[in-house]
């Protein structure tokens, strides 16, 4: 069947569209193309593959119980899902995460403790260890939440291409995080970033991948 390729700045750009103050106005630094994929024509999935994946990023943070993170060491050889958002988001951050931990609960027990679902705050100066761990307990205790120095957090998502800004306050006065909300799936196999998911992902779309996630395989 024909393929189309698009780059996945574009990609993420065009999602980005759509957000509210809770998203991003772009999708990689400078615009240029960090990775290209394909998609069939006509598909309607909510999986994008990555033709070249991405690396994990190099971020070591801090967790909810206020310990040290290296984000690739801890993750090394497991199935892994990233997303950055913050908790006071008033929508998509809440819903994709809450999606997560819906689709995960279908799995097998041994396959949930094997998934590592990572959120990392783009929103740091609110978000500590205890205000994460505190939100992450009413979605999913498993989860693990990430706080840290914001350049350090912005510059491993940019490495996703996934564009975080500082948080600003809105024309009401209050404090909003513009991020982007793609959630990379990376391999069990070779820890590469090879799947990409928008914020209109649902919970059947997590459930239906997630088993293939687990193994490394294409959803």
């Amino acid at each position: 069947m024909r393929k189309k390729t698009f780059a996945a700045a574009a990609l993420l750009a065009a999602a980005s569209l759509t957000l509210s103050a809770c998203g991003s106005d772009d999708g990689a630094d400078g615009g240029n193309p960090v990775a290209l994929v394909s998609e069939e024509a006509g598909s309607q999935k909510a999986a994008t593959v990555l033709d070249r994946p991405f690396e994990k990023p190099d971020l070591v943070l801090t967790d909810t119980r206020g310990k040290s993170y290296d984000f690739r060491e801890a993750t090394a050889g497991r199935p892994t899902l990233i997303y950055f958002g913050y908790t006071h988001c008033p929508d998509v951050c809440p819903l994709t995460m809450n999606n997560l931990a819906v689709a995960k609960k279908q799995l097998p027990q041994d396959q949930q403790d094997e998934l590592r679902i990572v959120f990392v705050t783009t929103d740091p100066q609110r978000d500590t260890s205890a205000a994460l761990g505190s939100w992450l307990k009413g979605i999913d205790p498993q989860v693990v939440g990430l706080t840290g120095d914001f350049d350090t957090i912005q510059a491993g998502a940019r490495t996703l291409g996934i564009s975080i800004d500082p948080p600003r306050k809105d024309d009401n006065g209050k404090t909003v995080s513009d991020h982007g909300t793609q959630v990379i799936a990376f391999s069990p196999k070779t820890d590469g970033g090879y799947v990409l998911y928008g914020e209109d992902a649902t919970v059947e779309d997590y459930t239906k991948d997630l088993p293939k996630l687990i193994k490394g395989e294409k959803p």
